[in-house]
């Protein structure tokens, strides 16, 4: 392999814009072809989430490329959440116990657009819309495409294809059709789905609740959740089962069952939603689903990355955070190979990549299952409240000797996600087992000294859980 060697990037969303940025800074030729018009110059947000939560693993990729602050000029902390019964009252709990640790809320395709401008500023990059990839002959490294403007269908011959181009990758679908190799491949969809509605701007154009918040409705079987935008709003998302409740997407077809619902449900949101009937009606459905597969890549010629390679949930805001950190590996691998000095090509750069990488979003698509249970009901239960406030103290008191599996996996940028999980849910267990066993009180102010007690039996009994764990295989 060398700088000569001709890439093609099939996406040009935020993971393949992200690859195509740093690719280029390394001084490779790269070629990125989207299947979307130029979102820079049409308005193509329409069934997609408008705003995400940026967290460490995100901005260290950015870091790489030299985005970090451009990404921050367009962000909103978030704090914490804020969470919202039926009678309207609210109780906050911040993402960490210690100071200057939040996620930020940022627009989809502002972010998308700062990466494709940078990107453009290289020579040695292309980009092309409405280009949508039919089929890859992966035997040969030749796309497939047809062109959304001219309807005329052409082929793109490579050195090397990646396929960044989402959950419904082109790629990955040539993987299964062509059968050239054993290649394993799941999608698994939540009963639930989701459906994106708006809280506009006060008529002074600020927020009308807090914008240092994740907002959460948990209701059990369903909620709501809202995140705060630069203009003002908030982008509120409704997750429900399509059929199962008394409220489902499939029974919510009349204005007078959708008004009741929000009435019943979330009355303080329904009185800042003017438009939700017609938002409700109008606006799309969209399914959650996690994808796995491998191996994800093909000899020296494919490799699958981002969403393509592992979509996920989004209840753990970590869907572009684990989209960036790929690029971030791949870059380490290839300084590897490089500083090594060892003669090497793409597959070995491949394989030594899904080698480090997998696990990681493996643990990552499992964790944001987790956490979808927990935000639509585990957030308003009294022991779930009552273990947090002993990792916020504990966070608080001993910063460098504490984090819970949150702060792990959101704010530890150098703790790949399968021994965040790990730990992370050893740490859980030995907490509520404290509280089962009657040993910690969060109704009493403990001094450090009585929290230092506590730490080192969470301490303990965690390195005993996690022995067992591996012992038993988990």
């Amino acid at each position: 392999m060398d700088k000569k060697d001709k890439i093609l990037i099939i996406g040009a969303g935020l993971c393949g814009s992200l690859l195509a940025l740093r690719l280029a800074q390394r001084g490779y030729k790269v070629e990125v072809y989207e299947s979307r018009p130029d979102l820079r110059k049409v308005d193509i947000s329409a069934g997609r989430s408008i705003n995400l939560a940026l967290s460490d693993r995100g901005l260290k990729a950015l870091r790489l490329c030299g985005m970090e602050e451009k990404a921050r000029e367009i962000c909103i902390p978030m704090y914490g959440r804020l969470m919202h019964d039926k009678d309207g009252n609210t109780f906050a709990s911040n993402y960490s116990g210690r100071e200057g640790e939040f996620i930020n809320s940022i627009s989809r395709g502002d972010l998308n657009a700062i990466l494709l401008d940078e990107a453009e500023k290289h020579e040695n990059v292309n980009i092309h819309f409405n280009k949508k990839c039919k089929r890859v002959d992966i035997e040969n490294t030749i796309a497939h495409f047809k062109d959304y403007k001219t309807k005329e269908e052409f082929s793109v011959d490579a050195t090397v294809i990646f396929g960044a181009d989402g959950a419904g990758s082109s790629l990955r679908k040539s993987y299964i059709s062509e059968r050239k190799f054993l290649f394993s491949y799941s999608q698994n969809y939540l009963n639930h789905g989701y459906k994106e509605l708006e809280i506009p701007a006060d008529t002074n154009g600020n927020h009308q609740i807090s914008k240092g918040h994740l907002h959460i409705w948990p209701r059990g079987d369903f909620m709501l959740i809202a995140l705060p935008n630069m203009d003002g709003s908030f982008t509120v998302t409704l997750f429900l089962s399509y059929d199962e409740g008394g409220y489902n997407f499939n029974n919510l077809t009349s204005e007078e069952k959708i008004t009741q619902f929000f009435e019943q449900e979330f009355p303080d949101a329904l009185a800042l939603i003017p438009n939700i009937k017609e938002e409700f009606t109008n606006n799309p459905t969209g399914p959650l689903g996690t994808v796995k597969c491998s191996p994800w890549s093909y000899q020296n010629k494919t490799l699958l990355m981002g969403d393509a390679a592992h979509a996920i949930v989004p209840f753990y805001g970590q869907g572009m955070n684990a989209s960036f950190e790929d690029v971030f590996v791949f870059d380490e691998v290839l300084c590897h190979f490089e500083r090594s000095r060892e003669i090497f090509n793409w597959e070995s750069v491949f394989k030594a990549y899904q080698k480090a990488r997998k696990k990681d979003t493996d643990a990552i698509a499992d964790l944001a299952i987790d956490n979808f249970y927990e935000m639509k009901d585990h957030v308003a239960n009294p022991l779930f409240k009552e273990k947090r406030k002993i990792e916020m103290d504990l966070e608080k008191n001993f910063p460098t000797q504490y984090s819970s599996k949150y702060s792990l996996v959101t704010f530890n940028e150098n703790m790949g996600y399968n021994e965040a999980m790990n730990r992370g849910r050893a740490q859980d267990k030995a907490l509520l087992n404290l509280i089962a066993d009657d040993e910690v009180h969060t109704h009493l102010n403990m001094s450090k000294d009585e929290l230092k007690v506590i730490l080192e039996k969470v301490k303990v009994e965690t390195e005993e859980i996690l022995r067992e764990d591996k012992i038993a295989g988990l």
